[in-house]
């Protein structure tokens, strides 16, 4: 993690209580429960509320981060809300599925109950990560009154094409891990301390009620109506508020930042923030450079809750880290480059240069390129992608992509020439395609890769289209076997600057396991190069503008609650291959140890693996697999839960198989399991 400057919390601008816990009442009877930090005195003189509304546990699991982020906006004339959704935490209910129409109703009430406190002045904003960035943007888009703008961080709009459970219509393997992390999450008991001998019962219904959402996310493979709820795109002029956006380029989900950039009703606010990171706050953020995130929050609040004219509307709409080239590397903390900007996005700055495809690999100039009417076959490995890292990088390393050479074999390469000048992309590199493929089910990945002068390959980016999907992700069609085919692959935002002597790379696969779960059968793909092109989004430097760009602030937050690590944290990244069973395995490990929150004498532990396996190239042999241990101990209470998800498949099925434990010392009170089949849907 970066180095963060504490600022305690006498040196605020502005003295802070915090209300460590309290509930908000809904209509139904439900009560949700709410951590609160605010200037002393607010109830006197009523100030801007900023909400930040999402599952992760206020009592523990996001104790830290909080403390470290709340107290620091407070102090600076804000009440800061942190409320658990319905079914987490010391909420009421059962939560069983991710932005359910409940948790939107629940919300809008949660914004009207704020804003008639004494403490708030009626104005609100709304600030969250992953969950509470999406909820914030759909709560946005029902227009509240109270809302009057929003900062939405490793965020999608589109649930579909763009969040962790489907790229390109082909399916992720992190829909498996996100599901088993909230099945593993959603297991877990309210504290006694705070709700007293209720917490069985409500316990008891988190693990009855919650479910398996694996299956529900399974049971939709198309672009339907259940993706399309929560999905902002579908309504994008229903956004009538500021917006800040913001992301990482280890994250997946930098795209969002530039569609809703480009996509936002005229004359609303928006700014686009775009750095090296994983999926952390920015303040926080790996591989650094992280920056004073923070004080950009309050600049963003004051400009819009408070009215201050501080020039935040003036600054360029997008900011973003120009990545210079770096070895492929295991650990990389800090990513060299800088900071560059866009006053709009789409940017005029920005100009597609197509490249031309052939056997001896990439041409600057499509006319350039042979014309060669002979195709280029590949029959990729299910090997390729072992090293390719997860979709969404959550600990930056190591479960970032590493030197492609690992890779290359498998897949259709194309080279360009050494570069005589730099060459600088941000956006979207998008690839055309003119192929043939041997089977009614297939997907294709593409990487847009940089070649250093030793031979070592970094990935830039890369984008993946499930075929089938070709003309739309709602209505797909198999494929018709020897029939020619051209399709666009758009690859995935990126900014990066390629140096003199470098060559640029792109390889086309026909597999990408475990980053996407493999298709049917094995797929013989054909390419025609010499119909085929590269375009690539080129950005000119600007020296002298960047040189006027306002620079961020060093991180820092506020005083978080002292903990002590009472086991080690431990993480893992490990790739076999048995050569006696013909078995391929990757496995994972991340594992939080254990630490006592001091202040209220909580013990958490938290430890899960991840294994993802074939055997001998046979795509119905792919299996993933789950398995995670959620702990919580004080004096004589002691509660664990254990959850094992398992996803394996045919050719024609998908099948989970899972199961639930839940013990209160050494007694298990609760054992669930699941095994469902669930048919493939040209997947």
């Amino acid at each position: 993690m970066s180095e963060i400057t504490i600022v305690p919390w006498l040196d605020l601008p502005q003295p802070v209580e915090e209300f460590e816990h309290f509930t908000i009442p809904l209509s139904d009877g439900t009560q949700l429960a709410a951590r609160r930090w605010q200037p002393v005195g607010a109830d006197r003189a009523p100030v801007p509320a900023v909400l930040e509304y999402i599952p992760y546990r206020k009592r523990d699991k996001t104790a830290y981060r909080d403390g470290l982020n709340h107290p620091y906006v407070a102090g600076h004339g804000y009440a800061c809300v942190r409320v658990d959704l319905r079914g987490t935490g010391e909420s009421d209910g059962v939560l069983t599925d991710e932005y359910l129409q409940q948790e939107f109703d629940d919300g809008l009430e949660v914004l009207d109950w704020i804003a008639a406190q004494a403490w708030c002045d009626g104005r609100i904003g709304m600030i969250g990560k992953s969950w509470g960035g999406f909820n914030g943007l759909q709560l946005a888009g029902l227009q509240p009154e109270p809302l009057g703008a929003i900062i939405t961080v490793c965020s999608t709009d589109d649930r579909y094409a763009d969040d962790i459970h489907y790229m390109g219509g082909c399916l992720l393997s992190d829909n498996l891990s996100w599901a088993a992390a909230m099945f593993a999450n959603t297991s877990c008991p309210p504290d006694p301390a705070i709700v007293g001998e209720r917490w069985r019962e409500l316990w008891k219904q988190r693990l009855d009620g919650s479910g398996m959402w694996l299956e529900t996310w399974l049971e939709h493979q198309h672009r339907d109506d259940y993706w399309k709820h929560g999905s902002v795109i579908e309504d994008i002029d229903a956004l009538q508020v500021p917006v800040m956006a913001v992301s990482g380029w280890a994250d997946g989900y930098s795209n969002s930042v530039f569609r809703l950039l480009a996509e936002l009703p005229s004359g609303v606010p928006r700014r686009g923030l775009v750095g090296p990171w994983s999926h952390k706050y920015p303040h926080q953020g790996v591989p650094g450079p992280a920056i004073g995130f923070l004080q950009e929050c309050v600049r963003w609040w004051d400009r819009w809750l408070k009215g201050i004219d501080n020039g935040i509307d003036r600054e360029p709409q997008l900011m973003a880290w120009m990545q210079d080239p770096v070895a492929p590397a295991l650990d990389i903390q800090h990513r060299p480059g800088r900071w560059v900007a866009e006053p709009t996005w789409p940017s005029s700055g920005v100009k597609v240069h197509e490249l031309g495809l052939g056997d001896a690999g990439l041409f600057s100039d499509v006319d350039e390129a042979p014309n060669d009417a002979r195709l280029r076959t590949v029959t990729s490995p299910m090997s390729l992608g072992l090293y390719a890292g997860k979709w969404a990088s959550f600990t930056a390393t190591p479960d970032l992509p590493v030197d492609q050479r690992e890779e290359d074999g498998g897949s259709l390469n194309f080279d360009s020439p050494a570069l005589e000048e730099p060459l600088e992309i941000l956006g979207a590199p998008v690839v055309e395609l003119e192929l043939e493929v041997d089977q009614p089910v297939a997907m294709v990945a593409v990487r847009l890769s940089d070649r250093l002068p030793d031979g070592r390959i970094n990935r830039v980016t890369y984008g993946m289209l499930n075929l089938c999907h070709r003309d739309s992700h709602e209505h797909p069609e198999p494929l018709v076997p020897g029939e020619r085919y051209c399709v666009q692959v758009r690859l995935n935002e990126v900014a990066h600057h390629f140096a003199p002597g470098h060559r640029l790379r792109l390889q086309v696969s026909t597999s990408y396991w475990p980053v996407a779960w493999p298709s049917p059968t094995p797929v013989r793909l054909m390419v025609a190069p010499s119909n085929s092109l590269l375009r690539l989004p080129v950005r000119e430097p600007r020296p002298a503008e960047e040189a006027g760009l306002r620079p961020f602030d060093p991180p820092v937050g506020s005083a978080p609650p002292a903990t002590t690590q009472l086991v080690p944290r431990d993480y893992g990244w490990w790739v076999v291959h048995d050569l006696v069973t013909g078995e391929t395995l990757v496995e994972t490990l991340k594992d939080e140890g254990g630490y006592r929150l001091d202040d209220i004498g909580l013990d958490v532990y938290s430890r899960t693996t991840e294994r993802y396996a074939y055997d001998d190239d046979d795509p119905t042999s792919a299996r993933g697999e789950v398995h995670a241990v959620r702990r919580f101990e004080r004096g004589d209470w002691r509660v664990r839960t254990v959850t094992h998800s398992v996803l394996t498949c045919t050719e024609s099925d998908f099948r989970i198989r899972a199961t639930l434990d839940a013990y209160e010392g050494e007694t298990r009170v609760a054992a669930h399991s699941w095994d469902r089949t669930i048919p493939r849907r040209l997947v």
